[in-house]
């Protein structure tokens, strides 16, 4: 018995200082966002300002303009989560539940697009988006980042609807129900923990996004987001390295609260979208 309360300590001893290594860098920046950018160098690993100097989040907020970025992050997010969903959900139902030809093959290509980096589509992405007329629109990023192929999120909800009952398809469609019907009634309220896993994947490539935002909004600065924003701390001969810290953590807060409050549901939908 004492033997295992002694591998318990050690055991609880070393997640302890992982987590402490995990959680520092956090917690240094948001040390670095209440300090001066003398004091940032000078003090080194330390956490604790000698004055906290508020007026880092006052500069970010305001003068710099994330109140107007922190505004288009959460559009283009939630515009670019739903489509992704919506866009995933279909596609993943007919590949899961229909048999076709060209179905291997089709599978196939959606798996080699999730080996390709960003930078080999963004230029085709772009032109496409600049015909329709929509280069420098919050309409024309949401549609950049979630019009694309999202091969995981596709695979993930066409391997849960694969193990769904045919029996439930056939009892709607002999009341009545069309395809869109069984697809929105029965299907995809059944795919919950899947659609969270995606929101959950998505809501956090969204909002870290940096490359496709960044061109498509270059001539039209008040549509940045907030990852694209941080630049604006970036002089010609020196950074604001403390008002850098105080947007990050400006950046990183609604995440962080996101996450607090659906802690338990991140974990369940992830857990159920493994088991599926």
């Amino acid at each position: 018995m004492t033997g295992t309360k002694g591998s318990r300590w050690l055991i609880g001893t070393g997640l302890a200082l992982l987590c402490a290594v995990w959680i520092y860098p956090f917690l240094w920046l948001v040390s670095g966002s209440l300090k001066t950018n003398p004091e940032i160098f000078g003090k080194g690993l330390n956490l604790l300002p000698e004055a906290p100097v508020w007026e880092n989040y006052s500069r970010a907020w305001s003068e710099v303009g994330f109140s107007s970025y922190m505004l288009n992050t959460v559009l283009i997010t939630l515009g670019t989560v739903a489509l992704v969903i919506v866009r995933s959900a279909l596609a993943g139902y007919v590949l899961g539940r229909y048999d076709f030809v060209g179905k291997k093959v089709l599978i196939g290509i959606f798996l080699v697009t999730f080996f390709l980096p960003e930078g080999y589509t963004i230029i085709p992405v772009t032109q496409l988006t600049d015909q329709l007329g929509l280069l420098n629109s919050h309409l024309g990023v949401i549609l950049g980042l979630g019009a694309g192929g999202h091969a995981a999120a596709t695979l993930l909800y066409a391997g849960f609807f694969r193990t769904i009952p045919k029996d439930l398809e056939e009892s709607a469609r002999m009341d009545g129900a069309g395809p869109l019907t069984v697809f929105f009634r029965i299907m995809l309220p059944l795919a919950k923990p899947i659609t969270v896993s995606v929101f959950i994947l998505q809501f956090l490539a969204a909002w870290n996004a940096y490359l496709l935002p960044l061109v498509f909004t270059l001539s039209h600065p008040e549509l940045r987001t907030l990852a694209v924003g941080m630049s604006a701390f970036v002089g010609e001969n020196d950074t604001d390295w403390a008002g850098m810290a105080a947007a990050a953590v400006l950046s990183l807060a609604p995440v962080v609260a996101v996450f607090v409050v659906l802690q338990r549901q991140f974990v369940e939908s992830l857990a159920g979208a493994v088991k599926q």
